[in-house]
């Protein structure tokens, strides 16, 4: 790749007490960004203060939607050192993203090393609060000036950070979930696998209809026979049943999040049974019902952990663990963020130091 080359802001931001503005409003001085041409491949991969972009209406970004994007953290040590959590994880991630929704191929160099940059240039925006972080936003789209479908010849690859706190103001205190039987998110053929805009967009709708009940996040089913868990609104989901752990297969229509690939890791090292299948909405009932649902969570880059105290359906609501937080889930949970912010040690080798 060729230099990055730096052009620092002349006006940097006031810093500010995260835990006092939302999840992703706030955004640090500079932004990494990179040219695509098909006939050139990628050029002129820059730092510049953060700013808005300039495309053309036509852009073929806001017609028809070629966009993939990541999500992955940089946590600020006891120590005062930065490191990021498996981050060539969401490289390889993007790259499969990028292949279905034909846009173009980063090279995993290239991509860490824009990673590491745009870190170090703005290190001193990862805050050292409990519990908090700097949350970074690789995302790549079509801009060819052109209106008529076709595989994009031109695009931007981009990096945004913003300092964060916790995703759900429950923190690890139990949320709601409403299981959602109308509406659907993906199926297998389609784009659920990629971390694209039009995943996300399809939700909206029934996580409003959620939202308005006073529920934080929706729980998928298959689109196809309605009857299959897939997946939260923006994140995995988990289950301990009978003293195993049982999470949805990744079948194409659901994202491989590295924070379940991290988990089932983990699990495993400490014994614990994982099955890695298809569970039927009826199973998941059953086991409530019968008490052998133990415990469950959601779990995601942004909101780490999240343990699910209701599960609704079918205007029937269904109580998990006394609406507590349940003893594996706080394992997992205090054991993974202790990696991630350095406090723990990493024994799978996962963090990478920054500065």
């Amino acid at each position: 790749m060729e230099k990055i080359r730096f052009e620092k802001t002349s006006a940097p931001k006031p810093k500010f007490d995260v835990s006092k503005v939302g999840f992703g409003t706030v955004f640090s001085d500079h932004m990494f960004i990179m040219d695509y041409e098909k006939n050139k491949g990628w050029y002129d991969p820059r730092i510049v203060p953060f700013a808005p972009f300039s495309i053309s209406p036509a852009a073929t970004v806001l017609h028809y939607a070629p966009e993939i994007f990541e999500g992955m953290k940089a946590y600020r040590t006891p120590e005062g050192k930065v490191q990021l959590f498996r981050p060539i994880e969401n490289v390889k991630r993007m790259n499969i993203s990028a292949e279905r929704m034909c846009l173009p191929q980063i090279e995993e160099e290239m991509m860490m090393e824009a990673l590491m940059e745009i870190v170090k240039a703005d290190q001193s925006w990862v805050p050292s609060e409990p519990d908090t972080s700097l949350y970074i936003r690789p995302f790549m789209f079509g801009t060819d000036e052109q209106l008529g479908i076709h595989t994009p010849q031109h695009c931007i690859f981009s990096i945004i950070t913003c300092p964060v706190g916790s995703y759900f103001r429950e923190g690890i205190n139990p949320v709601r979930i409403a299981i959602e039987k109308d509406d659907v998110r993906a199926v297998k053929g389609g784009t659920g696998y990629a971390k694209c805009g039009g995943n996300y967009a399809a939700s909206l709708r029934a996580g409003e209809r959620a939202a308005a009940q006073g529920y934080s996040q929706v729980l998928w089913l298959d689109g196809v026979e309605r009857k299959y868990i897939e997946e939260a609104g923006g994140m995995n989901v988990m289950f301990k049943i009978d003293g195993k752990v049982v999470t949805p297969a990744l079948l194409g229509s659901v994202l491989a999040g590295i924070t379940r690939k991290s988990l089932i890791e983990m699990l495993k090292s400490w014994n614990i049974p994982v099955e890695e299948r298809l569970i039927s909405l009826e199973e998941l009932l059953d086991a409530i019902n019968n008490g052998r649902l133990e415990e469950c969570w959601c779990c995601g880059t942004a909101a780490v952990i999240s343990p699910i105290g209701e599960l609704a359906y079918d205007n029937k609501k269904y109580i998990i663990n006394d609406f507590k937080t349940g003893s594996l889930t706080r394992k997992l949970f205090d054991e993974l963020t202790g990696i991630q912010w350095g406090k723990r040690p990493d024994p799978f080798g996962w963090t990478v130091p920054v500065v």
